[in-house]
């Protein structure tokens, strides 16, 4: 059967979604994960689905991308699919060539899971390594421990405290009340809990939002951010613990997150709370 790639539409988005829950495992290398859809939702279901690239294969959808920003799409592959030839070369016909609608001509990149055979075909085709980032994982077997900051769940009310702690921990955030008010709307937050970490002058000072994929699979955090006059005391670890904590009461086996190599206080925030850094995972880069 051909293999179709194509524009989900905001129904189809649903589909891709529970494609994404099903791929998850804690034997799998770090892959896209429906909290990365989840997290977009903030910009709605039609811009969402508008990012959003499915390939069916005889009706059934074997891999996702999702477009973030205009010259990378991050993509995963069902798992029994991901040595597939057809599938590997039919992937890297599609991101390489513009009329496909995946990528643009010009410098662009893929991310893909490591091991599959997409990227072998690309590195074939001239791609090259690209920028590392660095893939944390906790293990949610056991009880986490209760931390310093008081932790409250977001919710309608608290939206505005959320997205304002989340301005003042990145430069160019754009979040806003009402954009989180959209994203907890979309159908993958019915897994999802925001936090709000407050220390004990009752300041707001770290946030984080948590991804479940289902009982029993790993959960992602994302984002986590904590309030630039409140750095340096520790309050990073401390949102991170409870992230974990609140995928664990969400039935999930294990909490990931991903950073950027370069950002060596993030990777390091991550260690500090209980995530093992994995081997760097490097993205494929075409410069022309």
């Amino acid at each position: 059967m051909a293999i179709v790639v194509e524009t989900p539409g905001t129904e189809g988005l649903t589909e891709a979604v529970a494609a994404l829950r099903r791929w998850q495992s804690d034997d799998a290398p770090l892959q896209l994960h429906p909290g990365d859809l989840g997290w977009n939702y903030r910009f709605g279901a039609a811009a969402t689905a508008a990012v959003v690239r499915t390939w069916t294969r005889d009706g059934r959808i074997v891999a996702v991308g999702l477009l973030d920003g205009p010259g990378l799409v991050r993509l995963t592959i069902a798992p029994d699919v991901r040595h597939d030839e057809e599938l590997a070369r039919q992937l890297a016909e599609d991101v390489s060539t513009p009329e496909r609608d995946v990528l643009p001509a010009g410098p662009v990149s893929v991310e893909a899971p490591d091991g599959v055979l997409l990227r072998d075909v690309l590195a074939e085709a001239g791609w090259r390594a690209d920028e590392p980032w660095t893939p944390l994982h906790r293990d949610l077997a056991e009880p986490v421990p209760e931390v310093d900051l008081r932790i409250e769940v977001t919710g309608p009310a608290e939206a505005a405290v959320w997205t304002t702690v989340l301005r003042a921990s990145f430069d160019r955030s754009t979040a806003t009340e009402d954009r989180w008010h959209t994203m907890a709307a979309g159908s993958p937050y019915a897994d999802a809990r925001s936090l709000i970490g407050y220390d004990g002058e009752d300041n707001a000072v770290a946030i984080v939002t948590v991804w479940s994929a289902g009982p029993g699979r790993p959960g992602l955090i994302e984002p986590m951010g904590v309030h630039r006059d409140h750095r340096g005391h520790g309050h990073g670890r401390a949102i991170t613990v409870a992230a974990a904590a609140a995928l664990r009461e969400l039935g999930s086996s294990s909490a990931i997150v991903c950073t950027a190599s370069a950002n060596a206080a993030a990777v390091a925030t991550y260690a500090s709370a209980g995530f093992r850094p994995h081997p760097e995972r490097l993205d494929l880069r075409r410069d022309r």
